[in-house]
């Protein structure tokens, strides 16, 4: 799998992809990540890759010619099954997205920043939106390093262990089960008998009733 992200703050994603699971996909050569940074896509010498909105208002827009150019020459080398931008109005991002998301090849995320891009952009190269919550940051560059990571981790090979991401929560429309190490007593806290027992067949009926009630208390919207 190859990523492509195109932003404006390339420092803030060097931190995410270069450390735990996603370090160890590119040392695997399980995926290729990619910054573009847009001002190498500038329309003069200034670096000016934004401008004021038409009709007024308080904010900059990023303009159409550096980004359109931006994915115009990433596009001349490989063809991409999406090209994402991260917005708040756009789809919420989801177990079942990134279980989606996964099985592509070639990915885009266009990073917003200051009022957004503009809506032209939108139009005519975006193939889909998303958001990762009811809120907005500064810009999308901590979007794209979630959306990345939620991906990643779900190449086949990534994790140690693959049963590990078919387990997490979500992937059953379910929170995961409460989870337990050593010691078998904490501070007067015991581990539930179940999971000492050995008995696989009562421990997977104890977690499923576990993520059950936990999904009604915790998230009903579910």
């Amino acid at each position: 799998m190859r990523i492509d992200i195109i932003t404006l703050q390339p420092a803030l994603l060097e931190s995410p992809f270069n450390h735990s699971m996603v370090q160890r996909a590119k040392d695997k050569g399980f995926v290729d990540i990619h910054i573009i940074n847009l001002r190498n896509y500038a329309i003069n010498t200034h670096g000016q890759v934004d401008d004021y909105q038409y009709g007024g208002g308080a904010g900059m827009v990023l303009m159409c010619e550096p980004i359109a150019n931006a994915i115009e020459d990433l596009k001349k080398k490989r063809t991409y099954n999406e090209i994402i931008y991260t917005s708040p109005d756009g789809e919420l991002l989801t177990q079942p997205m990134a279980n989606r998301l996964s099985l592509n090849q070639n990915m885009i995320i266009l990073c917003g920043h200051y009022k957004g891009i503009d809506e032209r952009i939108r139009q005519l190269y975006v193939t889909k939106e998303i958001s990762i919550g009811n809120y907005v940051l500064t810009g999308g560059e901590l979007a794209a390093a979630v959306i990345t990571d939620s991906i990643v981790r779900l190449i086949p090979g990534v994790l140690g262990n693959e049963e590990s991401a078919l387990t997490d929560s979500f992937q059953d429309d379910l929170l995961a089960a409460p989870v337990y190490t050593r010691p078998a007593i904490f501070n007067g806290l015991k581990v539930p008998d179940v999971l000492l027992s050995g008995n696989f067949k009562l421990i997977d009926e104890w977690r499923m009733n576990e993520a059950e009630e936990r999904t009604k208390t915790r998230r009903p919207d579910m």
